[in-house]
């Protein structure tokens, strides 16, 4: 129902009522006929102008500017012509549409400011772990253990060493993630097979898996060639990432099986480890910075905490898709695709 409508139904109500009044006193037909049409008039006149002036145009001016302010005018030039046939009507959408859209903002802005806080902390105690434990070595040597007990010493510089890796890891892959989500690292494509870059990455962490006792296990079905469209060497620090983190975490004994497999206009990579696997409820979360599934066996092992947010990055920059699926006990998988050439 429109403006005038209720205008007019108003003016209606109140010309009958007088009209009805007027019967009991009066019950000439012709006369409250005439009473009856001129109270119509008057009231609809009065209503209409009073409506006009004092609630429709300050309405009018409050649907403007509300329509205005959303469309992302300034202050300034937001109270600018809009027409609408029904501005209550329009008024009451958009600020109710405008109310879920902040509600909707402030729900973004507390989950933004929940994740500062716990990047903040991570980052934080990711700092401090190696700081403090490079800190207490020195200590310790400065108090005269090179001299009192040489094997001891060099032993502490070796874990100084280490702690010191850390620190340097951290501080590159945060600066490599901060360069992804700028967008200052640009994809360079190229055509290339993925199974060549495949067994590079498995020569280059072949020692590394071995220490493991880790088997790395990759038998492609054809030896024709799986050629793909993507920055090589981005796709290789991905690779690294993942393959190095199945050795990780994968089970003492065990293997990691990498696989190739075509789809209709992508290749679909897999790596599979048969380790402990991931609580189910820890599955979305796994490609967030500084997540740790077992923090305290994670620390022991190394690396910066971020190897599997830099994946998502450098998948996400190709516009393709990364996931992972695992079941405690039996292993987990990590797979993403790429665009075939």
């Amino acid at each position: 129902m429109n403006f005038r409508s209720l205008i007019l139904i108003i003016s209606l109500i109140f010309s009958l009522l007088l009209a009805g009044m007027n019967y009991y006193h009066e019950q000439h037909l012709p006369t409250l006929a005439f009473i009856a049409i001129i109270s119509f008039i008057l009231i609809f006149s009065l209503l209409n102008y009073v409506f006009q002036k004092f609630v429709y145009e300050r309405i009018k001016a409050v649907y403007k500017l509300i329509h205005n302010l959303k469309l992302g005018k300034e202050l300034k030039d937001a109270l600018g012509d809009h027409k609408s046939d029904d501005p209550i009507g329009d008024a009451e959408k958009e600020v109710r549409d405008w109310a879920k859209q902040k509600t909707s903002e402030i729900n973004q802005l507390k989950a933004q400011e929940k994740f500062r806080k716990e990047f903040l902390s991570n980052i934080s105690h990711e700092f401090k772990t190696p700081l403090f434990a490079i800190q207490g070595y020195i200590e310790t040597l400065q108090d005269g253990m090179i001299e009192d007990n040489p094997d001891m010493a060099v032993s502490f510089l070796k874990k100084a060493s280490k702690n010191l890796d850390r620190l340097s890891y951290l501080i590159h892959d945060l600066d490599e993630i901060a360069k992804l989500e700028s967008g200052q690292v640009l994809i360079s494509k190229e055509k290339f097979d993925i199974q060549i870059l495949i067994r590079e990455t498995i020569d280059y962490l072949e020692d590394k898996a071995s220490d493991s006792e880790i088997q790395l296990k990759f038998n492609p079905k054809s030896h024709n060639p799986i050629l793909v469209k993507a920055d090589r060497k981005k796709i290789q620090q991905v690779l690294v990432n993942l393959i190095d983190n199945s050795i990780k975490y994968g089970s003492r004994g065990g293997k990691t099986q990498i696989k190739a497999i075509p789809l209709i206009d992508q290749i679909l990579i897999e790596i599979t480890d048969n380790g402990q696997g991931i609580e189910e409820k820890n599955l979305p979360r796994v490609f967030e910075r500084f997540f740790r599934t077992d923090k305290s066996r994670s620390r022991d092992i190394g690396g910066s905490g971020l190897g599997l947010a830099i994946v998502k990055h450098i998948i996400e920059a190709h516009q393709q898709n990364v996931h992972v699926r695992s079941t405690e006990g039996i292993g987990t998988t990590f797979s993403f695709t790429l665009e075939k050439a």
